[in-house]
């Protein structure tokens, strides 16, 4: 199977790349900065059409374009380079699919369940309704510019969770406290967070591509949430420190503004109830499990 993955020189790309290449797939990466055997350049220019007859050769077209919504302050021009990296990236790849001689059989659209809004304790699944904040606006808008090749192809909306990995993503992050006996839950701790391992995670992306009834939305993350105490504490379990020195909420508000309750101290209780229904099998449903999986896997 021929895979380009849109976006593919990230966190997530990589891994995915690497696994989908293990598994005796071809895969190739658009990327602004060409740097690997198999990398395309590509731009989201009208008149540059050079990237797009890899589109024509693929099976699958994976979206993962988009610009980090952590890491900074949202001031005016973040929150626009965050929207528009994401609809302008899905506008030239649908674009691409609908001047293709041969559309691709998939395509895989990034998202987030940051499209739910703040939802506190209660469960969230596909069936609930988007929330109104800044990254619910733009998860909608950003599914919205994907769906319009639903007519050509089979497109798969993939509503990520906390990707847990040791190198990358928002984990070495969290742990950092931990590691210099600094570690505890943040705010009341009483918020939820929906994680998924990046094993899971790339499964759930392979699942997706070869189980041809899947389309639509699709919550990437573990079936059991846990609350950010309860995560605090298990992470300390796991790395054998403590976790009890709380970060209060006005600290990371005066650091981080609005990011920080998008991100951090709200709460979202998300489960896959599609991806269970259909039968996918989670390599790790228990924080627990998939921690210790990470920082005691030997290698």
């Amino acid at each position: 199977m021929t895979v380009l993955i849109a976006g593919g020189s990230g966190f997530l790309g990589t891994a995915l790349a690497r696994a989908l290449r293990a598994g005796g797939h071809r895969a190739s990466v658009l990327t602004r900065r060409p740097q690997r055997d198999g990398d395309i350049l590509w731009t989201t220019r009208p008149n540059d059409t050079t990237w797009r007859h890899a589109v024509d050769r693929a099976d699958a077209v994976i979206n993962l374009a988009g610009e980090s919504i952590a890491g900074r302050r949202w001031t005016d021009d973040r929150k626009r380079a965050i929207r528009g990296s994401r609809i302008e990236a899905t506008v030239a790849l649908v674009s691409a699919i609908t001047a293709a001689a041969r559309p691709p059989r998939v395509f895989i659209s990034g998202s987030a369940i940051g499209i739910y809004g703040v939802q506190g304790d209660d469960v969230v699944t596909e069936q609930s309704a988007p929330g109104s904040d800044f990254l619910a606006d733009v998860c909608r808008d950003w599914e919205t510019r994907a769906i319009e090749a639903s007519s050509l192809t089979r497109v798969v909306l993939l509503r990520s969770g906390l990707v847990l990995a040791r190198e990358g993503g928002a984990l070495p992050q969290l742990a950092l406290p931990f590691q210099m006996l600094m570690g505890g839950p943040v705010g009341t701790g009483r918020q939820y967070m929906s994680w998924i391992s990046l094993e899971d995670w790339i499964g759930l992306v392979r699942w997706a591509i070869t189980t041809t009834h899947v389309s639509g939305p699709l919550n990437l993350t573990a079936p059991a949430p846990v609350t950010n105490r309860e995560f605090a504490h298990v992470l300390g379990r796991v790395l054998h420190r403590p976790a009890f020195l709380p970060a209060p909420a006005f600290a990371l508000r005066l650091a981080l503004g609005e990011l920080a309750d998008a991100l951090i101290l709200g709460g979202q209780r998300v489960v896959p109830a599609r991806a269970q229904a259909l039968g996918y099998e989670f390599t790790h449903k228990a924080l627990e499990d998939a921690l210790r999986d990470i920082y005691e896997r030997r290698t």
